[in-house]
């Protein structure tokens, strides 16, 4: 009888000392936009020395990308996420100025290359044609 009730008390003692943490419900890609939906919050009763968790609450108020690929529950620490960069190109063709999200990555006299966030490379000429 004393032995189960050590037990008891051991076991409601190691629920006291669990961390609160955000896990990854499903995989996250690459610089993925980090949404609450693909997010769960757990009970652990340790998390690596060299992690610091995110709560759910900063994931909600800031914009966040990933930094790398993130497996199906892992926990979320702050070195895998950085503030998301709202990057956009604008072009002035005269009167017409075109707003465009992504990143130059390459540019010349003739035409620039633009990086979109899905990763695919786009070519804009600079007198306006297709191609």
């Amino acid at each position: 009888m004393l032995k189960h009730k050590v037990l008891i008390l051991l076991l409601s003692l190691s629920s006291l000392n669990a961390i609160t943490v955000v896990v990854a419900k499903k995989q996250i890609a690459y610089e993925e936009k980090l949404v609450p939906s693909s997010l769960e919050v757990k009970s652990v009763n340790k998390i690596n020395k060299n992690c610091i968790p995110v709560t759910l609450q900063n994931i909600k108020d800031n914009n966040y990308i990933t930094t790398h690929f993130i497996n199906v529950g892992s926990i979320i620490c702050k070195r895998d996420i950085q503030v998301a960069k709202n990057n956009s190109i604008t072009f002035k063709f005269g009167n017409i100025e075109i707003e465009t999200p992504g990143k130059i990555i390459f540019e010349n006299d003739e035409y620039i290359k633009i990086k979109k966030s899905n990763g695919s490379v786009e070519k804009i000429y600079k007198d306006g044609r297709l191609r």
